[in-house]
């Protein structure tokens, strides 16, 4: 899928120093259903999509810590 030009943001958890971040954008997700998401270090390179819907569900999973390498 080719994303036309578009705003980028980066992730909250992207720190002064910079780090492990990625950059997504919410204009293209809300015109388009689809949210397109990239590596912040490398803005050239791939770009990956996901469904609203399902990002949505796993931002979900994020902030409920299910995904935690903690043994349960």
């Amino acid at each position: 899928m080719k994303i036309g030009p578009t705003r980028w943001v980066k992730s909250s958890y992207t720190s002064a120093e910079g780090g492990n971040c990625v950059e997504w954008s919410p204009s293209t997700a809300e015109a388009m259903g689809i949210v397109p998401v990239r590596d912040s270090k490398a803005p050239a390179g791939p770009i990956l999509t996901f469904p609203a819907h399902s990002f949505a569900i796993f931002i979900a999973g994020v902030k409920a810590d299910a995904f935690s390498r903690r043994q349960r």
